[in-house]
């Protein structure tokens, strides 16, 4: 029994004696099946293959895992460090031996959560390898879950990780599509890490909304208007996409809100 590991999208699956016939999440049109059909691996091939995970610090207490050469959708895990335990947000596929030690001396990791399905990767390996910790999502998404584990823990809308962390449900590119506020982020004026909830673009100094960003499905202007209006309880000065320098540096909670009026505006017209 294997738990595979779709390799276009990067989700690690319930054991099985064999691969499972099709990926749920890739052929979601939120998402697409590989050019070359439905592959799959596992951890156990991933390992004796060239794959390593480079562990880097991004700001005080905030770190960025990122596997190469690049796997699945290539997106970064952030762990954010804190007095009360460390949070991985948006875990990845790949876990080693060597990410277990560096992560371990660094105070391991005391709960999971992530931004949405396409970045639930390994997240019950994760779990299972630190101490069972809670993976933390939100109810609206569960039908997305490929491993079930005892170890999930779901909430509604919105819900305290750890003092001064909170996970946000805003809906959009998924129902369930969620954002974390960590008060202390930024030197103390709050970071967002919002996955693709909210996507930075490539200017780095606006975002973006989609239902689908690999077949170019847009979401609709009160979907946008929803998402933005979930924001206004969060105080943050600092966003985080889930790519490696996909950030806003500063003055970010401006730049989603007037971001927000130009995608209406431009789908609008």
């Amino acid at each position: 029994m294997k738990s595979y590991i779709c390799q276009t999208c990067g989700t690690q699956c319930a054991k099985s004696e064999r691969p499972p016939s099709a990926c749920k999440i890739c052929e979601d049109e939120r998402q697409y099946v590989g050019w070359d059909g439905q592959r799959w691996t596992t951890l156990e091939d991933m390992w004796k293959g060239e794959y390593r995970n480079h562990i880097r610090e991004i700001e005080p207490d905030l770190i960025g895992i990122e596997t190469r050469p690049v796997f699945g959708i290539g997106q970064q895990s952030l762990l954010i460090k804190t007095a009360n335990g460390n949070v991985l947000w948006d875990p990845i596929s790949y876990l080693d031996s060597k990410t277990i030690e560096a992560l371990h001396r660094v105070g391991g990791i005391k709960a999971i959560s992530s931004s949405h399905p396409h970045f639930y990767a390994s997240m019950v390996e994760w779990s299972l390898t630190f101490d069972h910790a809670p993976i933390v999502l939100p109810e609206a998404d569960q039908r997305w879950i490929m491993r079930p584990c005892d170890s999930i823990r779901f909430f509604k809308d919105r819900t305290e990780i750890l003092p001064q962390i909170e996970v946000f449900r805003c809906g959009g590119h998924f129902p369930g599509s969620s954002v974390l506020a960590w008060q202390n982020g930024a030197n103390g004026k709050g970071a967002l890490l919002a996955g693709d909830t909210i996507m930075v673009a490539m200017d780095r100094k606006s975002v973006s909304f989609m239902h689908s960003y690999p077949n170019l499905i847009p979401l609709s202007a009160q979907k946008v208007r929803t998402i933005v209006g979930s924001l206004n309880r969060i105080r943050f000065d600092r966003i985080y996409s889930a790519w490696k320098e996909r950030m806003i540096p500063e003055n970010a909670k401006n730049a989603v809100q007037t971001s927000a009026t130009k995608y209406i505006n431009a789908i609008s017209d």
